[in-house]
């Protein structure tokens, strides 16, 4: 199985307000780079929807060290809570609507197709993928 490292960030200004998010895929030493946005969202669809794209991207079964500075998503998923919330209809446990469920339905499908482990990274601290991708969906999101 190949081994990808990819990167993602998302960004918005105003939460909702216009975003866009950057992913760095990087396997065998070269690197590729996507990014897009929305007029209306929010941080958190903008990082999921960073994560998703990159993983679409994907031709084939890989496995993926995914770097991101999204506790939302990191804990969401290696804590198994996005999976609870799909099991109980996408409520919570507190039986409140868990946000999102269209995308955590799509990352939880490229979950299965991925071998994945999240690294979680300090957003804004140096890091220069992270950085990179923060730049990216800036750019993005200042288009709308």
């Amino acid at each position: 199985m190949k081994h990808v490292d990819i990167f993602t960030d998302g960004a918005c200004s105003g939460n909702p307000g216009p975003g866009g998010y950057g992913a760095i895929l990087r396997f065998n030493g070269v690197e590729k780079e996507l990014s897009g946005g929305e007029r209306e969202t929010t941080n958190n669809r903008m990082e999921m929807t960073a994560v998703i794209t990159a993983l679409s991207a994907l031709k084939e079964p890989c496995e993926v060290t995914l770097y991101s500075d999204s506790k939302y998503i990191i804990d969401s998923v290696t804590k198994g809570w996005a999976e609870g919330w799909r099991a109980r209809g996408w409520k919570k446990a507190d039986k409140s609507p868990a946000l999102n469920a269209d995308l955590w339905e799509k990352m939880l499908e490229l979950l299965k197709v991925h071998k994945v482990t999240f690294v979680w990274v300090k957003g804004h601290a140096g890091h220069p993928e992270n950085e990179r991708c923060d730049t990216l969906a800036v750019m993005e999101s200042r288009k709308f």
